[in-house]
């Protein structure tokens, strides 16, 4: 499970270091960071997928992704004594994600090239990369290590070996330096960061694939544009947990419960509710009740992730249905690490005390966590 998430130089997130738990709320007002938590955790995502460069350069390229700000503020400036303005930089411009848990961390350095002849000399490069054992990096707990081109392990007795002496600067040694006999535990992060999940607003309009019928195969994992709904919750109903989904769709709506019906092979929700003479297929459903049914199905995923993040799942939701949701992500976090980016304050609310909740806050444009110290964190040195 992760326990620290740390991102520097990205957005409005100049330098924040936060603590999450099994289920761990974000919340705050329009425009304090929550999207760009959520986005730099996605980048972190893309780098076990050997996309990170690609997922920047659909942002705008890192140029438009880094910190606006000043490199560091001064106390006067934090007074109101003098204005903010620019300075001349100490230490080079980059963007640094990373996290931790009580097993392995991981980090990394991404920055600008060198001036080259190349029309690819905009593209970010990695240019630092660390894995180690336990919530903080130390000298002694770095096993795997980026600089540049080279990638060097550390064996059992404690010798640093060469791995990796010209690796590109666009490839990440999670994808590869990673090997069942060398690299066993980069290899095992890579899987398990393959694993997490990130499901952001579900589109629900009339023409939204979750809205046609399908072809229906084995769905263990909802699609992150919710195509395969129909198929995602027969799978639950056949090789999961039919019981907690029937459970799921009384406790939203009363009275009412779904099948899947077939034609040709091919699947369509149906949703029948007390007191019609017929079942309600999903072109016929409200946004809010499509919505919930996504969601549900994302959640009671027979195959489910370490971690899984959902970015304001309230959209179009009822508020009736907030505390149902509550309750399913609250279930759902037995199992599965979760975190929830919102601003409703029913669903926050309703997530109750054992969630972790994060209040991010502006400062002169710098997202900062409400009323709480940071955990202690050290970024690996180019």
């Amino acid at each position: 499970m992760i326990t620290r998430l740390a991102v520097a130089g990205y957005r409005s997130l100049r330098d924040i270091v936060l603590e999450v738990g099994p289920l761990t709320v974000v919340t705050g007002a329009n425009g304090s960071g929550k999207s760009s938590l959520y986005r730099a955790l996605r980048l972190l995502a893309d780098t076990a997928q050997g996309r990170v460069i690609q997922s920047l350069a659909g942002e705008g390229g890192l140029s438009s992704t880094l910190w606006a700000g000043p490199e560091a503020f001064s106390r006067e400036v934090k007074a109101g004594i003098h204005p903010v303005q620019g300075t001349r930089r100490k230490a080079p411009i980059s963007l640094r994600l990373g996290f931790s848990g009580d097993d392995y961390g991981y980090a990394i350095d991404l920055g600008l090239p060198l001036p080259s002849q190349t029309l690819f000399g905009h593209d970010p490069q990695i240019k630092v990369e660390s894995l180690w054992t336990g919530p903080r990096m130390t000298r002694n707990s770095v096993f795997a290590e980026r600089r540049g081109p080279l990638v060097r392990i550390r064996d059992e007795a404690g010798r640093w070996r060469d791995v990796w002496t010209s690796l590109a600067p666009v490839d990440s040694m999670m994808t590869h330096a990673a090997d069942p006999r060398d690299a066993l535990e980069l290899l095992t992060l890579r899987e398990r960061m393959r694993s997490w999940r990130f499901y952001d607003h579900f589109r629900t309009d009339r023409d939204a694939p979750c809205r046609r019928p399908q072809v229906g195969t084995y769905t263990p994992v909802l699609a992150s544009d919710g195509a395969d709904l129909a198929a995602a919750l027969q799978t639950i109903r056949e090789v999961g947990s039919s019981g907690d989904l029937d459970n799921t769709i009384a406790d939203a709506f009363p009275g009412s419960t779904i099948a899947v019906a077939v034609q040709d092979g091919y699947f369509e929700v149906e949703l029948r509710q007390h007191g019609l003479l017929r079942p309600l297929k999903t072109s016929e459903l409200s946004d809010g009740t499509l919505r919930y049914l996504l969601l549900a199905a994302a959640l009671l995923s027979p195959r489910p992730p370490e971690l899984m993040v959902l970015n304001e799942p309230e959209t179009s939701l009822h508020p009736t249905l907030l505390a149902p949701l509550a309750r399913l992500i609250s279930k759902v976090s037995e199992t599965t690490q979760v975190i929830v980016v919102s601003h409703a304050k029913a669903l926050v609310d309703a997530l109750g005390p054992d969630a972790v909740r994060v209040t991010l806050e502006k400062d002169f444009g710098e997202t900062q966590v409400a009323d709480a110290d940071p955990p202690l964190w050290d970024w690996p040195s180019r």
